[in-house]
C-alpha cells in the first residue's frame, strides 16, 4: 500500500482532476480519497511572530485548571530479575 499526499486546485467548474503514476500497470486498484479544504489562518485572522492568532494564549491558558488531566503512574514491580 502507498500514501500520497499532494495539493491540487478544483477548476472553475468545481471539477478536480488528479492523475497519480503508479508502477502497477494492468491491475485493479482501490484507492482512498479524503478531501479537506485547506484552512488559510493568516487570511482569516492576524498572527503574532510565531503564527499563533492574537489573543490564543490569553484565551486558553488555564482552560483546563477545573478539571486537570492525571497521569497514572506505571506499576512497579515487587521483585526485579537479576542481572546474569
Amino acid at each position: 500500500m502507498q500514501t500520497f499526499t499532494l495539493k491540487a486546485r478544483a477548476d472553475k467548474d468545481g471539477v478536480l482532476r488528479l492523475e497519480i503514476p503508479t508502477n502497477q500497470a494492468d491491475q485493479e486498484l482501490e484507492i482512498v480519497l479524503v478531501m479537506q479544504t485547506i484552512h488559510d489562518a493568516t487570511a482569516d485572522e492576524p498572527v503574532d511572530v510565531m503564527g499563533y492568532p492574537i489573543g490564543y494564549f490569553d484565551e486558553t491558558y488555564g482552560s483546563m485548571a477545573d478539571d486537570p488531566m492525571e497521569r497514572n503512574q506505571p506499576p512497579h514491580p515487587d521483585v526485579r530479575d537479576e542481572i546474569e
